[in-house]
């Protein structure tokens, strides 16, 4: 009934906004002339697989040419044929690309080439790994004269084949075989390049775990390129869509992107956001208590990164209580993001994409016990709505109730997250998308004298509560709602449109003790009880429009949109005088006493986004990326007990370019400059307003795809915040400010991911950062920026056997290293470093898994991060967790 009654709140609510989507709508319809396609968002990846079959000549073929083949009649069939890998071959004459089926004599085939481009769709087909999730193969340059070959899922039930020619349509040759159906492509140019040799080049069968494509025979100047990407489940992960709001490879993008997939978030079994940034360099965690309400907390860069995003669309509250059952992978850009996304920390941005329905059947359940009374469990379904698989769902719901190891500490969190999926049409794909999430936990923190520092007194228990058993002295308690859609169109192969609307609503309510101050005898700690609870609504609107075209032989996808927004929340709270706890054999009484100032306040922000950007291919190895986006924003801010209220608007210009250059496939040199800009809300003395801060970053590196299965990044960067807002020195204690302040990061990372050999996976990486203060009023220059360490070291690898009687068993290892940091901007005290191992063993055994994970197997004792000298976070201790997981 609740639940029921929340959603029912949620439709009155969008109701009351009704007019001004409509409004959005509308414009997100305007610009159809200018409409382009982009890749459809994938999911898992499938590991290339190139093997050496028999030639085109050696197969008794059933027709020898497409119009035959078309012409043949078939029976029509109701079942989707599962595709369960691509391959590609070269040949004496071409390429070779294969469909792997059982049932290859039940495809039909309906042929839709156009122009240079040869089209073959499969309407009782989908592309799907065995684990059933979806993959997309595509092949650059396979053969002289033609540009690209893919293989994609059209929409619900369709494959659609595509070979594009340079100057014609291939000539292609299909025909079965035992491994399924197979498309035999040549060329004018490929023949040509094949002319008679004067000595045949012997074929070698290549291994089945080889990862280098075999060559076709060498009788011409230059060698065919064949380069094949598809969707892998592992540890590397070609594609994001987070750096260009396009299906782009990471090696195209001239800034630095990692992604952590959904095979790393299982193998360590990560629910929490924060766990899973550990395994990218250059972020730091800096709340890593279980349970703890501030949030997943981090900084990239040096910079505290408050931009989240959900599929691309801004999240205001993406770090708050955030469970990642319903999570696909997680994407990180690093650097200024404004040119696509608006306003936004400096450092990076996070975007979390989330599991999507499948088309073939999918049911998997998973049970966690662990230390200090852990329990958690998941759901995950997904399938077919109708018989014809136009109408997909997918359901994820889990259930966690765990303790801490902080006395009198709690956590629980209750996740529900349908999505419909709908093809309307061939070219028209509708996502309905909802979330629920309610969570307790509580607000846990200790003062740095005692534990960081020295205390006369002896050392603070790390797992000592400040507040108390009762729950009424110590709890936090969040709900979140999130309901939106999702809307893609093709108007053709080359132009799509993509519009999407989310409603996010957030209560947060609290009791807790705080710390105000520590008394000279260093045992006696002061507080004061705050109580209170604010409200949060955000609405994002978002429309773009992607398309492919040339200009001569410079090849274009342009990307224009524009977005909406509307936040606003209202908040009230009130803070009493406490009873002070002796920090060494505490009493918990909290004796409260009068009310010290009741504060009831509100805030409304509309902003207008509208960008553009141009992936300029000069030619197949030197590529540019231009874009610039304009924001208008205007924030409203009310005192509700006074009465009074006050506006304040304004805009920016945040531009962004790189180039890229491959000297070779699969090495791309590239260089980017970007900015960034976050509204300052207030006025200076003399009652001008602030202008927003703005961060310019350049940034240089080197981007390698050691093989089909492996990537690395090498990044420099140097990036400048400036506005920041100081103290004005010509007021003194007079609380007025002025935007001289300027903070300089600059740094090397360096990342890697995939498979190293069978069964042998990694993701590590190295940050150097060197965070500054360059400018300020209140705090000198020269002092390093809080939470950030110089250097920062992350490695996890797995292993599992291949075969034999123990295939299926797996091994992992991580190490995590993060050095000494400042605590505060004032560079008070320091946090010391800390080196911190987790370990994991699992087997799995047909649908079956079992695993258990090990985190801070040495049990160090650390701290993760520090607000202030009251507050610092210690980290967790030795904790076990135990999953079995089953799935269909």
């Amino acid at each position: 009934m609740v639940l029921v009654i929340g959603v029912w709140g949620i439709i009155v609510r969008i109701q009351e906004l009704s007019s001004n989507i409509w409004l959005g709508l509308v414009m997100s319809f305007l610009p159809l002339l200018m409409a382009q396609s982009v890749r459809a968002q994938e999911q898992q990846k499938e590991p290339t697989v190139i093997t050496t079959i028999k030639r085109l000549s050696e197969i008794e073929r059933p027709a020898t040419n497409v119009s035959e083949l078309f012409s043949q009649s078939s029976t029509p069939s109701s079942e989707v044929v599962q595709v369960t890998a691509v391959k590609a071959n070269p040949t004496a004459k071409g390429v070779e690309v294969i469909l792997q089926t059982t049932k290859g004599e039940q495809l039909q085939i309906t042929n839709r080439s156009a122009g240079n481009s040869f089209i073959a769709d499969i309407p009782n087909a989908q592309l799907r790994l065995p684990s059933g999730e979806a993959f997309t193969f595509r092949s650059e340059k396979p053969l002289a004269g033609v540009t690209e070959i893919t293989v994609t899922n059209f929409d619900a039930n369709t494959i659609r084949v595509t070979a594009i020619g340079e100057a014609s349509s291939p000539t292609v040759e299909l025909f079965d075989s035992d491994e399924g159906l197979i498309f035999g492509l040549t060329t004018a140019a490929s023949i040509a390049q094949q002319q008679p040799q004067t000595q045949p080049t012997p074929q070698v069968e290549q291994p089945t775990n080889q990862t280098q494509p075999q060559q076709p025979p060498a009788s011409s100047d230059e060698p065919i390129e064949l380069v094949v990407t598809g969707e892998q489940d592992g540890y590397s992960v070609p594609d994001a869509s987070t750096a260009t709001k396009t299906d782009t490879p990471l090696r195209d993008i001239p800034q630095s992107i990692q992604v952590v997939p959904q095979q790393v978030l299982r193998d360590q079994q990560v629910t929490r956001l924060n766990d899973a940034l550990r395994n990218v360099p250059g972020v730091i965690t800096t709340l890593g208590t279980p349970g703890n309400s501030e949030g997943s907390s981090f900084t990239i860069r040096g910079f505290d990164s408050g931009t989240t995003l959900r599929n691309g669309l801004a999240d205001p509250v993406g770090d708050r209580s955030l469970e990642l059952s319903n999570i696909e992978r997680v994407e990180v850009l690093k650097g200024p993001a404004s040119a696509l996304f608006g306003n936004g920390s400096p450092g990076g941005t996070v975007n979390l994409i989330t599991k999507q329905p499948l088309a073939t059947p999918y049911y998997a359940v998973e049970a966690t016990v662990g230390s200090y009374s852990y329990y958690r469990g998941a759901v995950d379904l997904s399938g077919p709505l109708n018989d014809d698989k136009t109408g997909l769902y997918r359901l994820n719901v889990s259930y966690k109730d765990a303790g801490s190891f902080i006395d009198f500490a709690h956590d629980k969190n209750l996740l529900i997250a349908p999505v419909f999926s709908f093809a309307i049409g061939e070219r028209t794909k509708l996502t309905l998308e909802g979330e629920y999430i309610s969570a307790d936990t509580n607000r846990l923190w200790l003062p740095a004298i005692g534990t960081v520092l020295p205390n006369q007194n002896g050392k603070i228990r790390r797992n000592l509560n400040i507040s108390g058993p009762d729950r009424n002295d110590n709890y936090v308690h969040e709900d979140i709602g999130r309901i939106g859609y999702s809307l893609e169109h093709k108007f053709s192969d080359n132009w799509s449109l993509k519009n999407a609307f989310r409603a996010i609503f957030y209560h947060f309510e609290t009791s807790a003790l705080l710390p105000t101050s520590l008394d000279p005898d260093n045992r006696t700690l002061n507080r004061i009880f705050n109580q209170g609870q604010f409200d949060d609504e955000a609405y994002n609107l978002a429309t773009d429009i992607i398309g492919k075209f040339s200009t001569g032989s410079i090849k274009h996808q342009l990307l224009f949109g524009f977005d909406l927004s509307r936040f606003s929340y209202e908040s009230l709270f009130n803070n009493r005088n406490a009873a002070p706890i002796n920090l060494f054999n505490p009493v918990y009484d909290r004796f409260l006493g009068e009310s010290l100032g009741l504060q009831n306040n509100s805030s409304l922000t509309d902003a207008l986004g509208i960008y553009i950007q141009d992936q300029i291919s000069l030619s197949e190895n030197l590529k540019l990326l231009l874009g610039v986006r304009f924001d208008a924003f205007k924030q409203t801010d009310g005192d509700l007990l006074a009465n009074t209220e006050s506006s304040q608007s304004g805009d920016a210009f945040s531009p962004r370019f790189g180039i890229v250059y491959q000297p070779l496939p699969p090495i791309s040199l590239y260089a980017s400059y970007s900015r960034s800009f976050t509204p300052v809300i207030g006025t200076s003395f003399d009652r001008s307003t602030f202008e927003p801060e703005r961060a310019t970053q350049y940034e240089v590196g080197v981007k390698a795809d050691l093989n089909e299965r492996i990537s690395t990044t090498l990044a420099f960067y140097n990036l400048t915040r400036s506005n920041v807002l100081t103290e004005d020195p010509n007021y003194p204690g007079q609380d007025y400010s002025i935007q001289t302040g300027e903070q300089r990061s600059r740094g090397i990372e360096f990342n890697i991911g995939g498979e190293i050999l069978p069964g042998l996976n990694v993701i590590a990486g190295y940050a150097y950062t060197d965070a500054k203060i360059t400018e300020d009023e209140t705090y000198t220059p020269g002092n390093y920026l809080n939470n950030v360490p110089k250097n920062s070291f992350n490695l996890w690898t797995k292993y599992e056997i291949q075969s034999g009687s123990l295939k299926g068993l797996g091994l992992g290892l991580g190490l995590f290293y993060v050095g000494d940091r400042q605590a505060d901007l004032e560079n008070s005290f320091e946090l010391p470093s800390y080196f911190r191992t987790d370990a994991a063993i699992f087997y799995k055994q047909g649908q079956l898994r079992a695993q258990v994970n090990f985190r801070n197997l040495f049990d160090v004792d650390y701290f993760e991060s520090a607000r202030n000298i009251l507050r610092v976070y210690p980290g967790e201790p030795f904790t076990v967790q135990g999953t079995i997981s089953w799935e269909l």
